[in-house]
This record gives structure tokens, sequence and C-alpha cells, in this order.
């Protein structure tokens, strides 16, 4: 499937006007940053898919920046070894074509913080007067305190639910697929607040030019926590558990938890219990610090949780 096929790629913003802001202040801002025709050092931070890419990429065409003077970097991979800084002094080094460069990194939070993140210290400063850096993060925690002070932070907060579903159906009535609203909302509620990762998922599954329920055998197209979104509302809570532990990796135990809280009707359809179910994912990641088996703690936390009608 070629990239222009993609629907996170076909429905990707492209302008300012097509971004959806959460916050007005950041909107403000950027529009000013547009007209001056200048910004500052950048760190993007917010939950995965939430358009902090996009948001950077719109911005650096705003500006005019020419695409030979934007160096791009993943922080994950390139980005983790000292020998990246040497490229990136070469790039910073050299004049621009047009007013400014720009080096934009994403996934900064990877960046390697004993040697890559101290080394760019004194590039920020060195090279103002003609390079920008904007980086993109999940976890703004992982960068040092020196690259934070040197940099306007921006948050980009999780777009409202019922605007990430309008979101999702307008894609799909625009690709003239059929969907049940039920089965879409399965989609959501695996995927919130992650835009990109939602459709991913709906164009997997929508090939007949029907949204239907993935195959659970087809790691293209499926995600446990759709199955086990379809159990728990059934009250299976057991098999959604079972399900669950089964799949879940050790290292996106943490996600799960946060899957819980972005969806807390699932264990409770009025205020009061939700509030128990924040207390009970609350207990559940302080457990999971400390106990010896994440796997135990995890299961534990969702027995609490379908307890509490």
């Amino acid at each position: 499937m070629s990239k222009s096929n993609l629907w996170v790629e076909r429905y990707r913003p492209k302008t300012i006007d097509d971004y959806v802001f959460t916050d007005e202040t950041v909107r403000e801002q950027v529009q000013h940053w547009i007209k001056t025709q200048s910004i500052p050092h950048l760190l993007l931070h917010g939950s995965a898919g939430t358009g902090k890419t996009t948001l950077s990429k719109i911005l650096i065409s705003a500006l005019n920046v020419d695409s030979i003077d934007v160096m791009y970097t993943n922080g994950s991979k390139e980005g983790r070894k000292i020998e990246w800084v040497d490229r990136l002094i070469g790039f910073a080094q050299t004049m621009p074509f047009g007013p400014l460069k720009i080096v934009l990194i994403d996934e900064a939070d990877y960046l390697n913080p004993a040697s890559v993140q101290p080394a760019m210290r004194n590039l920020m400063e060195d090279y103002a007067d003609t390079t920008r850096f904007i980086m993109t993060c999940n976890y703004p925690n992982r960068i040092i305190p020196a690259l934070k002070s040197r940099c306007h932070e921006i948050v980009i907060n999780k777009t409202d639910p019922v605007e990430f579903t309008a979101r999702a159906a307008r894609v799909l009535l625009e690709e003239s697929v059929d969907f049940d609203i039920d089965v879409l909302d399965n989609f959501v509620k695996a995927t919130y607040p992650d835009l990109r990762k939602c459709l991913n998922l709906l164009q997997a599954n929508s090939s007949s030019g029907k949204l239907v329920k993935p195959d659970l055998s087809s790691v293209e197209t499926s995600d446990y926590r759709l199955a086990a979104i379809d159990l728990i509302k059934v009250r299976k809570h057991r098999a959604a558990r079972q399900l669950i532990c089964d799949q879940v990796s050790t290292a996106d135990v943490e996600d799960v938890f946060r899957w819980m809280y972005n969806n807390l009707e699932l264990w409770s359809d009025n205020a009061e219990g939700q509030d128990q179910a924040i207390l009970i994912i609350r207990n559940g990641l302080v457990n999971h610090a400390v106990c010896a088996d994440a796997e135990i703690n995890l299961s534990a936390t969702l027995v609490e949780l379908s307890a509490i009608n």
C-alpha cells in the first residue's frame, strides 16, 4: 500500500486551519509565530497519536522552510547514538538556503540522556541564529532540564472523545464505508486518544466497504483490546481478563493501565463507580512499580474493576 493510500496520511491536516487545536492559547501562539516567520526552540509533548508531529510539519511548511533546510531524526533510532551529533553539527554549521534551518526530532524522549542530550545543549545556543530545534515526545520527564530550559514547551492535550469519534466517523463516511456505531465505538475505546492507530485499524478492517470486527488471528487487523471490550460489554469479565493478560507484553502493561483509565465507562456507568475505578487503577499502578509479577498485579486490578458493579 503506497503512502498516499494510507488514511492516516490522506487525512493528516496540512494547514493550521485544518488542524484541531485543543487549546486556544496554543493556536494563537502558533499563528503569531507564522505571522512573524520566526519560532523559538520547541518541545511538544502529549500522548501518542495526538498530532505533535503533524503540528510540527504544518509549522515548518507555514514558515516556508525549504525541505533541504530540514533535518528529520527519530530519537528512538539514530538519535540514540552519540555519532548522530556529528551529523547534527555538520548540518547546523552550513548556512541555510532560506531564513532558517529546522532540526525536527521525533521521539526525543529516547535521545540518550547521558551523551546525546547533554551534547545538544551548546549546539542549541551556538547555532541559534540560523537553526531551530523542534522536539516531540510522549514522556517529557525523560528530557533533561538543561534542554527543557532552552525550549518553549507546548502540551498537546487529548482530543475530546466525542470529537475523536466524530473525526473517525467522518473518515469512514468520506471513504464510503458502511459502519455500525457500536462497532466504531469499540475501535474508539481500543485506541483513544491515538487517532493514528484508530485510522490504521479502521482502514485494515473495512476493505470490503463495511467496517467489521477484526479477525483475532491477524496481526495486521486486530488489537486484543477490541476483543476485550466486546467481552466487557457483555460482562464476560473473566474472559476479557484472561485475554488481556495473555496478550499484553511486559513493556505495554503501563499502557493498559492508561487504556483502562481512558475508558472509565467500561467499568461503571455512574460517576461514583467511575471514581472508584480511578482509585483501583491508581493502586494498580502503584503496585506495578513494586510487584514482582506484573501479570498478577494487572490481573488483580482487572478483578477489582469488574467487581465495581
